[in-house]
C-alpha cells in the first residue's frame, strides 16, 4: 500500500510517501495509523493529532473508521482551509 504524507505531516514524518506491506490485522484507517506509528517515531509524531488528522483512502476523504482492506493508497493531511 502506498502511504502519502502532506503539508505539516510530511515535514514532521520526514518523507512524502512510502510503500508498506500492511498485515491483515490492519482493517481501518485508525489501525493503519497505529501500525505506522509503531514502526517509526517520526511518523508517530506526525500522526499524533488524530483529532485534526484527515485521511483519504484511494483518493476519497475518509474517517478513521473507514476500511483500508484492499486499498492501494492512503493519504494523510492536516485540515484544509481556503480563502
Amino acid at each position: 500500500m502506498k502511504i502519502l504524507y502532506f503539508a505539516r505531516i510530511r515535514q514532521i514524518a520526514g518523507r512524502s510517501a512510502e510503500e508498506v506491506e500492511v498485515p491483515p490485522t490492519v482493517v481501518t484507517v485508525a489501525d493503519l495509523i497505529a501500525f505506522l506509528s509503531a514502526r517509526d517515531e517520526a511518523v508517530a509524531a506526525a500522526l499524533a493529532e488524530r483529532r485534526t488528522l484527515r485521511a483519504a483512502v484511494d483518493q476519497v476523504h475518509s474517517g478513521l473508521d473507514a476500511p483500508v482492506t484492499g486499498a492501494r493508497e492512503v493519504a494523510f493531511f492536516p485540515p484544509v482551509t481556503g480563502g
